[in-house]
């Protein structure tokens, strides 16, 4: 990952190196690589390099042929190659062979409309000197991100709020309505934050500062067919998704480094890594993380998975300690309040991975959204099979199978709570937030608590 940041301020043409400077300290761990600033009378931007593409030629900020337009990228658009293509056949002239410079020229080819056309995640500040204006783009489902303070005629934005928060005029304060929110719903919504003042670029939106002001648009958003629609055999579905999956694997490959890959021995990551090895004739570096505790230790399923796809394999152990010593610094990163600990392994484990010399792995993240593989999709199915008999004293017992540890006291204890969880609402099926609603309603307590 890469980190961006700038200055837009139409007050003022005081020096901005000083503030830029300070804005990439707080962020230079995002890419240790390479630092780089651009500024000019109303603008500045900066940029802290991770490098995956054109390693020596590829430093940031970037610009066009006579340099009115200028960029800070992070992210990848893995369909770069194909795009530069058609840019050269257009007369469009490059002096890097990164993906960066063709969005430069891709947006001077189709304006706006180049952001439907990447295919990638990114965030993104590009800047136009002749029209004063910047734009600002997030990828469409937010992997990349992205955050801004407006005071007036002036507009800060960095990859991470650190960065915006280096500017001693900026207030901190948290945004008690988004804690409540956080409690809740375990993230901000919308463009919150947990401070006042600090917005994120919503996923799928773009904005535009200029001295007009600020405003946001949304170019993309998820969009479902109706049910009956689009009725085909099964298998068509399933060859479709193969081919999807196989595309999206290969182009993510594209880099002048070494790529590995996570590989915890469960279904997602074991899938993705198997193909990746189609691409691979050297063995693949793969990394995993395993528990001391071993209600979580998912160890001898990494070791099949290891063996069976002959991978050259490196595990961090996570132990107790561990959690309790890296949460305050996960948290830092993270900048939002953390309800679980589970980013502490994560943590762990990509710096395994940077401390064996690799800057990007492939990994099945996103899978459990997209197959509705959370545990809170599997007590839907079986609360609404409750629902039918909701007197029943045997159907809510099927919680055990999701939650034996639970179950396993000698008084039951856990069970009789479970029942009682899981009960509330019950008779709510027709409800759009019925697999949701149990949870959200008895975050009350949390919020109570630390009110």
């Amino acid at each position: 990952m890469c980190g961006i940041a700038g200055i837009i301020d139409f007050n003022s043409p005081e020096a901005k190196g000083p503030l830029l400077r300070r804005m990439l300290g707080m962020i230079r761990h995002r890419g240790p690589d390479a630092f780089g600033i651009y500024t000019d009378s109303l603008a500045g931007l900066a940029h802290a390099r991770l490098s995956i593409i054109d390693l020596s030629g590829g430093d940031q900020p970037i610009h066009n042929e006579d340099r009115s337009i200028w960029i800070v990228y992070n992210g990848e658009a893995f369909n770069y190659p194909e795009l530069r293509e058609e840019l050269e056949d257009r007369g469009h002239r490059f002096y890097t062979r990164t993906d960066t410079e063709v969005l430069v020229h891709l947006y001077e080819e189709h304006g706006m409309d180049f952001l439907g056309k990447l295919n990638g995640q990114f965030a993104l500040a590009l800047w136009e000197k002749p029209r004063k204006r910047l734009l600002l783009a997030r990828d469409r489902l937010g992997i990349r991100p992205l955050f801004y303070h407006l005071s007036g005629r002036r507009l800060l934005f960095g990859s991470e709020i650190k960065a915006i928060f280096a500017d001693s005029r900026v207030p901190r304060r948290l945004d008690r309505n988004t804690i409540a929110d956080i409690f809740t719903c375990w993230a901000p919504l919308g463009a919150d934050t947990a401070f006042e003042g600090i917005r994120q670029l919503e996923p799928g939106h773009f904005a535009l500062f200029s001295e007009d002001g600020l405003t946001t648009h949304r170019y993309w958003e998820l969009s479902f067919s109706n049910p009956g629609s689009e009725e085909r055999p099964l298998d068509d579905y399933i060859e479709e998704l193969k081919s999807l999956l196989h595309d999206a694997t290969r182009i993510r490959l594209r880099a002048d480094v070494p790529v590995g890959a996570y590989l915890s021995g469960g279904l997602d990551s074991t899938f993705i890594t198997s193909l990746v090895k189609r691409y691979f004739n050297n063995q693949l570096r793969t990394f995993s993380v395993s528990f001391t505790d071993g209600r979580f230790d998912e160890a001898p399923f990494q070791e099949k998975a290891v063996r069976a796809l002959d991978t050259d394999h490196r595990r961090i152990r996570c132990t107790e300690s561990d959690i309790g010593e890296n949460f305050p610094r996960v948290v830092w990163h993270s900048e939002v309040p953390l309800l679980r600990t589970a980013p502490v392994p994560l943590c762990r484990l990509a710096e395994l991975v940077r401390g064996n010399d690799f800057k990007v792995v492939l990994t099945g993240e996103g899978s459990d959204e997209i197959f509705a593989g959370y545990d809170i999709f599997k007590e839907d199915k079986v609360r609404r099979f409750w629902a039918r008999q909701p007197d029943s004293k045997w159907r809510p017992r099927l919680f055990q199978r999701l939650y034996p540890d639970i179950f396993s006291g000698a008084d039951n204890r856990g069970g009789t709570f479970l029942e009682g969880f899981f009960r509330k609402g019950l008779e709510n099926v027709s409800s759009p937030a019925y697999s949701h609603f149990i949870r959200w309603e008895n975050t009350s307590y949390l919020r109570n608590f630390f009110s």
